[in-house]
């Protein structure tokens, strides 16, 4: 496993869990898609927690429940032919007003959710609360401050919220062969919103070979992490790669190689802003193919600017850049440094730019090197705020001509 600078880091270390097996029909569960499983299922947990961890299996069929607390040294194993179905929103604890995470856990070690069936969320009827001040929506699986968690071959679909949110002081974190479907965010019939399919904050993560397409962020991290290595994934809707937006604690050595990208709103993203910020360093991103996408890279540090001239991104012009305030450093002020773009082919969606590398006027970004990339768009690549960029054999073509840039306060080198 290497980090952004090729240098070998620690693999994260998987769940060490007993062979011993709890099969929750034998708890009093019933696989018809009627009947409500969530004491079974939580029986069938307590049970292999007391006997000292082990392999809690779903059977073919189809197993409603509402929340289920997991503990340590548990595998929740979900097989061929079986689908765990959460509550529908009628009938979920606590409704919009107060509802519990669906499978969560806090300060635990060694889980795993596995398998090759199916946890549906049936979000459909949840995701317009998005819109409604005080609604609140559960995430599918939510896990707090643990170490060494492995999910892996599950499919996850249609989350009220995100569908994986590990965060806190998590650490040792796999999810593997994950396929994860929700519907666009700009579908026309149901749109999807805030269905995050991979949120991992913490350190040494690896995401790998796994099948995105949802209706927000395909991966995203907050602050305090570090040591992340995404490779082998394929991802189609949704808002791409993401850092942030809260970066405070610092976001650094994160690794994305070996990825494609079809229809994603961005490719790679690194948004925050200066109530937010933190220092963002030693990310590198390698052998990315993206196509139809609206931006292949896009970094700012003006996420919750209200101003609508500064939130029109894709028709961001130099002048209008130049005239973003600066502001006081502060402990929160947005800090991007050393980061690598390599082996990227993009096309871009017509009338969208090739990308935007936005700093701040008291913060630029800084040490940006693009090499063997080549974006094709109907716009320039914008490059504002930010210090020695470097395109090295790389190919930006426009109706202008080939790296035609846009910029403005910026360093910029050009080689062959």
């Amino acid at each position: 496993m290497l980090n952004a600078s090729g240098h070998a880091q620690v693999a994260p270390a998987l769940p060490k869990i007993p062979d011993a097996k709890f099969n929750i029909a034998q708890y009093g569960a019933i696989g018809d898609g009627v009947a409500t499983n969530t004491a079974a299922i939580q029986s069938a947990i307590d049970a292999a927690t007391k006997a000292g961890g082990g392999i809690v299996e779903i059977p073919a069929g189809v197993y409603l429940s509402g929340p289920i607390h997991m503990a340590s040294q548990i595998n929740l194993r979900v097989d061929d032919g079986a689908t765990l179905r959460m509550l529908p929103l009628d009938k979920y604890p606590g409704g919009t007003t107060n509802p519990e995470n669906f499978i969560g856990g806090s300060g635990l070690h060694d889980v795993a959710i596995s398998g090759s069936g199916t946890i549906d969320g049936q979000g459909i009827p949840w995701w317009p609360f998005a819109r409604i001040k005080g609604a609140n929506r559960p995430r599918m699986i939510a896990l707090s401050s643990c170490d060494r968690v492995l999910i892996e071959k599950v499919r996850l679909t249609n989350s009220p919220m995100f569908h994986i949110a590990i965060g806190g002081k998590s650490s040792n974190v796999t999810v593997r062969g994950v396929m994860v479907r929700a519907n666009r965010s700009d579908d026309p019939v149901a749109p999807g919103h805030n269905t995050d399919a991979c949120d991992v904050s913490g350190r040494y993560v690896l995401i790998q070979d796994c099948d995105i397409s949802v209706g927000d962020d395909n991966f995203t991290c907050g602050g305090n992490t570090s040591d992340v290595l995404i490779t082998n994934c394929t991802y189609g809707y949704g808002h791409g790669v993401s850092i942030g937006s809260h970066t405070a604690g610092g976001v650094s050595n994160i690794t994305v190689i070996n990825c494609t990208f079809n229809n994603t709103e961005q490719g790679i993203r690194i948004k925050t802003d200066r109530d937010r910020g933190g220092f963002v360093h030693n990310l590198s991103y390698r052998n990315l193919s993206m196509t139809n996408v609206e931006f292949p890279i896009l970094i700012y540090a003006s996420y919750m600017a209200t101003n609508r001239e500064y939130r029109g991104l894709a028709k961001l012009t130099p002048a209008i850049a130049a005239t973003y305030p600066r502001a006081e450093i502060t402990g929160r002020t947005p800090m991007y440094r050393d980061i690598t773009f390599s082996n990227i082919t993009a096309t871009v969606q017509p009338g969208n730019r090739a990308g935007l590398i936005w700093g701040l006027p008291e913060s630029a970004v800084t040490n940006v090197l693009l090499q063997r990339v080549k974006i094709t768009a109907d716009r320039p690549f914008g490059i504002y705020e930010a210090q020695n960029v470097r395109l090295v054999d790389s190919q930006i073509i426009t109706p202008d001509g080939t790296n035609k840039l846009s910029s403005t306060h910026a360093q910029i080198e050009i080689t062959p």
